[in-house]
């Protein structure tokens, strides 16, 4: 039995997709409501549980079976993400469900599914089971809002104007659009798990943003007309914030291997504003075109460069 001292305590299930960018805000946010003294648990699949290094002790991982057997530890890919999708959801909505079930019998009251935006299924299984849902938004609340407004329609695709004008923000040109509304053809399934995510928001109880009041202060105001939405980040460690959560100096949680010593070691060694920082998240696939590419710009701009 996993009750301590017979008290029933508050239980939240956080479910993102597991993608580096998706996992890391949402376990931070876990972190958090976990200091409120809520149990907070984190589902994901098992394979994605081998790959992380180090977990954050104030948060329950609950792995569900994914029938990784091959133990490759391959990631997840633009390309290769609409054939992992419908495996994901069969897989996770039954996890989803057991889990729910389990803790209620442990003592352990579900009230809250907090899901990754891209997983709007979820709030279906929650409404089964008469528990709150709420959607986490990753990006900032700007990409949300452009993407809300393709949703209903306020622009179409491709675009034909060479600026669109949407509420409360700037006159936007296409290359100020996220990619997938850019360049339309390049990912559609992506493009289009950005757009159903809506289509249930006027039937959760929050939706969380990894962003802050102050940053987009219209966009928010607007948002807020449209969904009951509510600003949680930025969602990192608590030493480069408020320092309230002892030792929460990292994220604990990588699905690659990071080289932090050394790469901190060598950042030290350079001066203010001399180093420029190149991402492409996760799921990025460069080609040998693009990376040559790449790299003769870095080299060009005569700049460290990681």
């Amino acid at each position: 039995m996993e009750r301590e001292h017979g008290a029933t305590l508050t239980h939240i299930v956080v479910l993102p997709y597991p993608l580096q960018g998706h996992i890391n805000p949402m376990l931070q946010f876990s972190k958090r409501l976990a200091t409120k003294g809520l149990k907070v648990t984190l589902l994901t699949p098992k394979s994605m549980v081998k790959s992380m290094k180090g977990q954050a002790s104030s948060v329950t991982f609950e792995p569900i079976d994914d029938d990784d057997d091959d133990d490759s530890g391959e990631l997840i890919t633009a390309e290769t993400m609409e054939a992992y999708d419908e495996h994901f959801k069969a897989m996770i909505s039954h996890g989803l469900e057991d889990l729910i079930e389990k803790k209620n019998s442990y003592g352990y009251a579900t009230k809250l599914v907090v899901y990754d935006c891209s997983l709007p299924w979820a709030l279906d299984i929650a409404k089964q089971h008469g528990i709150g849902a709420a959607p986490f938004i990753t990006q900032s609340c700007t990409i949300a809002a452009i993407f809300y407004n393709l949703y209903q329609e306020r622009f179409t695709l491709p675009l034909q104007e060479p600026e669109v004008s949407l509420p409360s923000l700037p006159l936007l040109r296409i290359d100020d659009m996220p990619s997938f509304i850019s360049q339309p053809g390049l990912y559609p399934f992506l493009l289009k798990v950005c757009l159903e995510m809506y289509h249930n928001f006027h039937e959760v109880n929050w939706v969380f943003c990894n962003s802050f009041d102050k940053l987009e202060e219209e966009v928010v105001s607007w948002i807020s007309s449209q969904w009951p939405i509510k600003n949680i980040g930025p969602t990192i460690p608590s030493m480069y914030l408020d320092k309230r959560l002892k030792d929460d100096k990292n994220y604990n949680l990588s699905l690659f291997k990071p080289n932090v010593d050394a790469c901190t070691k060598w950042l030290d060694s350079k001066d203010t504003g001399t180093v420029v920082y190149v991402s492409f998240g996760s799921m990025a696939a460069l080609g040998e075109e693009q990376m040559e590419e790449l790299a003769l710009g870095l080299k060009r701009s005569n700049r460290y460069f990681l």
